[in-house]
């Protein structure tokens, strides 16, 4: 009898930058980023080795997290990701939340158009009748309304682009909890550092991993799709 085919799994870790406050105070941007691999996972183990060193030069460090972590760490951070990015791609869409149509401010509405957009242009990069089933990874949402915005946009994305013999789950992982969903938040965070304030130094050490930065609005006033 033949061998069977072996089975693969399209991993896709989301993260997002910026915040949803559509008012003058709020950020200018919004980043929602996705870095796409199938196993193995190969910076998990130097990720866990670091935070032990880290540990035992008297930092606690208990998950990574961009935005928060020194300098320093970030650094080593991305000296890891960097050298594991040869199976990783770094897909972003960035929208200029001043230009977003009024309608599509509430949770509910914005969330399913910017993730049905960037799902879309991974999938549209992989064979996918070749995979058994595709793993979305979100953090942990408290919210139950924006968790309910986010499973709309997924779900109904992922049911209209998969074939049918291809299964697709949604997990709601909190992040400390998964280092995949920290490193999509430290390259999230470098994408978003470079639109937002034009400071593109972390931003160089992914930028080879980087497959899209889509400023979504450039040409039009809303979504496609």
């Amino acid at each position: 009898m033949p061998d069977e085919p072996k089975k693969r799994f399209l991993y896709i870790f989301l993260d997002e930058a910026g915040n949803l406050d559509f008012s003058r105070n709020g950020t200018k941007y919004f980043v929602l980023g996705g870095i796409t691999k199938e196993r193995p996972f190969h910076a998990y183990k130097e990720l866990t080795e670091l935070k032990y060193d880290l540990v035992e030069r008297g930092v606690g460090l208990e998950y990574l997290h961009a935005a928060e972590d020194n300098q320093e760490t970030r650094n080593q951070v991305f000296d890891i990701i960097e050298k594991h990015l040869a199976d990783v791609a770094v897909d972003s869409i960035i929208v200029e939340k001043q230009r977003v149509d009024k309608a599509l401010h509430s949770d509910e509405h914005f969330y399913p158009k910017v993730l049905g957009t960037l799902l879309r242009e991974i999938l549209q990069q992989y064979p996918l009748s070749e995979f058994t089933e595709v793993l979305v990874f979100t953090d942990s949402l408290p919210v139950q309304r924006k968790r309910g915005a986010v499973e709309k946009g997924v779900k109904r994305t992922l049911a209209a682009m998969l074939p049918v013999s291809v299964r697709y789950r949604v997990l709601h992982h909190a992040s400390k909890s998964n280092l995949d969903l920290q490193i999509a938040d430290y390259c999230t965070w470098a994408i978003y550092r470079k639109w937002n304030i034009q400071d593109a130094r972390s931003f160089q050490r992914i930028k080879t991993a980087v497959r899209r930065e889509w400023d979504v609005l450039q040409t039009s006033s809303e979504f496609p799709g």
